[in-house]
């Protein structure tokens, strides 16, 4: 049984160098949370996931240009995730919004090649299935 992701959460990306809070819109209201809380859909750049600080990965066209540019020493370069689709798996009974619901053992990916865990559930003390 995984916790519950709530508004605030921290995730982070195994190609970036800083975390990433997540952002929940407020239609994801659960009784007993003081907070709105993430499905799997919950997943989109700008809106639910801003950015990793900075991205390492070659793959990243930005971070390739960087690179080339500094004469093939490795340069990341601002991070803009692209993320590839929804969190997976998510909880297997729980739904929010008719969608399962986002638990701390999820990752989802970006089109770069990064893999995207949750590090903190927020205020989620609430166990899900």
């Amino acid at each position: 049984m995984g916790k519950l992701v709530v508004m605030g959460a921290m995730c982070q990306c195994s190609m970036g160098t800083g975390p990433c809070s997540l952002v929940v819109l407020p239609t994801n209201k659960v009784a007993g949370c003081n907070v709105p809380a993430a499905n799997i859909q919950d997943s989109k750049p700008i809106v639910n996931l801003a950015s990793f600080i900075m991205c390492t990965t070659q793959s990243n066209p930005v971070v390739a240009a960087a690179t080339a540019a500094a004469m093939g020493t490795p340069t990341p370069a601002p991070c803009i995730p692209a993320i590839a689709g929804p969190w997976s798996p998510g909880a297997a009974k729980t739904t929010i919004g008719g969608q399962p619901a986002l638990d701390d053992a999820s990752t989802c990916n970006c089109s770069y090649g990064g893999t995207i865990s949750v590090t903190s559930a927020g205020q989620g003390t609430i166990d899900v299935a």
